[in-house]
């Protein structure tokens, strides 16, 4: 395990447990975890420490905020939100299965039926949203 894995670990002491690196975006890397007081498998996704040096993390928490106020069939759910070790932090539900992208690489073009109800509902989570 990384030492910022291991710092990130302690600063969630007796709440969250990393388990592992989920993926990663250009704001935010996301980890699966345990939640340790539901005994339930979580995703947390985390702030580039970098990032929030750098810009803050207003943008971050502004999408806690937004998040933590939807409630629809294809958005995930807020749990919990903190700040650990200094950068902020979100847990959501943890969905396992293929990503959207696996599929796709895996395929290389979806059936266009299976494009379409992605695409549907896709657009209706960002209309609700916004």
């Amino acid at each position: 395990m990384s030492d910022d894995v291991l710092r990130l670990n302690q600063a969630l002491a007796g709440r969250y447990e990393i388990e592992r690196l989920l993926g990663q975006g250009g704001m935010a890397t996301v980890f699966v975890a345990r939640d340790l007081r539901h005994q339930r498998r979580v995703a947390l996704k985390l702030l580039k420490p970098d990032l929030a040096a750098v810009v803050g993390g207003q943008r971050f928490l502004n999408e806690i905020q937004v998040t933590a106020n939807l409630q629809h069939p294809h958005i995930l759910a807020l749990y919990d939100s903190g700040i650990a070790d200094g950068v902020p932090y979100y847990v959501m539900p943890l969905v396992q299965g293929e990503s959207l992208r696996e599929r796709i690489t895996r395929e290389k073009m979806l059936p266009i039926a299976d494009a379409v109800w992605i695409a549907q509902r896709a657009a209706g989570a960002l209309e609700y949203a916004y």
